[in-house]
């Protein structure tokens, strides 16, 4: 250990005794613990909020889907044993996916209906093993609708449901658009109202049937072995089609606003609780001068027993470093500590407060997912760091600078 490094520890030790300065280096450490503490835990939170809301999002739109540029697809039943010999391709399922007007009993609401192969679809999305009520039934004319959808239009399992789609039939009485009745056997709860709200579920056939597409479907749903790889393995099946019919569309590209508006809100945030870190680093700025300014008779007698001014700089910026690294260590350790117990932590101050932060009836999510990125760790730590270093440097030049022949004289 060298003697400069051995003589900022004393200091450290000596200005608990210091009244003021003891103060201002306490308030210093903390404000760097506890902006670490909370850089950390809310981008751990962040981090939860888009892996949840990514994972509903994916229960209904899929990993990646495969169709024609006419919007329809021919020979399903032999494409979809050729997407499956992809070995990163977990299952795929064909879909219809159109419009409609559900009505009962005088309310109405317009919808996107989607026709699928019960026993195929439970292999590509979670979302029919989210039922609130009733069950995944669609044999005969059966309909699986949204919470939110069943809520307006005011409907229970077993109530008779009209949809109604944009197809046109003619008839003795006169061309008007063609309906079917529906008995509804399940309530479904995607957690999003995007889906709850506007989505229902008929079976493949009736879909087909309703809307006049024969044995054609409107695309095939994948699900893949590496969701970030979507784009990738999705060429890599296109390439064994025939690539001038078919085209594909994976999970990113279909919500790409929606992920840059996830990363750009935790940037945002990340950059706007670095600022609590930046005014702990000031503070330490403060105290050092500070320290500095109490010091001069020392550095005096420093100076003349033979230490340089270069090595008088060292032994305050070791000073200053030393009080970052252990407010960036306890800030980290509290950070990790805390994004790994947030929901029991948010569970007691509700229950003691006595309300939800956030009420499941207005939002998404109700609760507080977290999950800590060894990146984000170590990019608030190396920030922090610099910035701690940044603050160390010019109260030590400053030292390094004291006349000592003014403080002689004075003293």
């Amino acid at each position: 250990m060298s003697v400069e490094f051995s003589i900022s520890n004393q200091y450290l030790r000596s200005n608990r005794k210091k009244g003021f300065v003891s103060f201002i280096s306490g308030v210093s450490m903390v404000g760097l613990i506890l902006g670490v503490m909370t850089l950390i835990t809310v981008l751990s939170v962040m981090n939860g909020f888009h892996k949840e809301l990514r994972d509903r999002v994916l229960s209904a739109i899929s990993h990646s889907t495969i169709s024609e540029y006419d919007g329809s697809l021919n020979n399903w039943q032999e494409l979809r044993l050729t997407i499956n010999q992809h070995k990163e391709v977990i299952d795929s399922s064909p879909y219809i996916e159109r419009y409609g007007l559900l009505s009962v009993n005088g309310k109405a609401k317009g919808i996107s209906v989607r026709g699928i192969e019960p026993s195929l679809e439970k292999n590509t999305s979670v979302l029919l093993n989210k039922i609130k009520s009733g069950e995944v039934d669609l044999s005969g004319f059966n309909i699986l609708i949204g919470s939110g959808l069943a809520a307006r239009l005011g409907v229970t399992i077993g109530d008779k449901i009209t949809l109604l789609t944009p197809q046109i039939s003619s008839s003795i009485i006169g061309i008007q658009p063609r309906f079917k009745r529906f008995t509804l056997s399940g309530v479904f709860d995607a957690g999003i109202n995007e889906y709850d709200n506007n989505l229902a579920f008929i079976h493949l056939q009736k879909a087909q049937t309703l809307y006049s597409m024969k044995d054609q479907v409107s695309g095939i749903r994948l699900k893949v072995t590496d969701l970030f790889q979507a784009k990738k393995i999705t060429a890599e099946v296109l390439s064994q089609l025939d690539g001038d019919r078919y085209y594909g569309i994976d999970w990113m590209q279909k919500k790409a606003n929606f992920i840059k508006a996830l990363n750009l809100e935790k940037q945002m945030i990340g950059i706007i609780l670095s600022l609590i870190i930046a005014v702990a680093a000031f503070n330490i700025v403060s105290m050092m001068v500070m320290v500095v300014t109490d010091k001069k008779a020392d550095i005096a007698i420093l100076r003349t027993i033979g230490m340089t001014p270069k090595r008088i700089v060292k032994l305050f910026f070791y000073q200053g470093i030393t009080i970052g690294v252990v407010g960036i260590v306890i800030g980290v350790l509290l950070g990790v500590a805390l994004s790994l117990n947030i929901e029991s932590v948010v569970s007691g101050v509700e229950s003691i407060l006595g309300f939800q932060f956030f009420p499941k009836d207005v939002f998404y999510i109700n609760r507080f997912p977290s999950e800590i990125h060894l990146a984000d760790v170590i990019k608030v730590t190396a920030g922090a760091f610099i910035l701690v270093i940044l603050a160390s440097i010019y109260p030590a030049k400053r030292a390094g600078k004291v006349e000592i022949s003014k403080v002689l004289n004075h003293e």
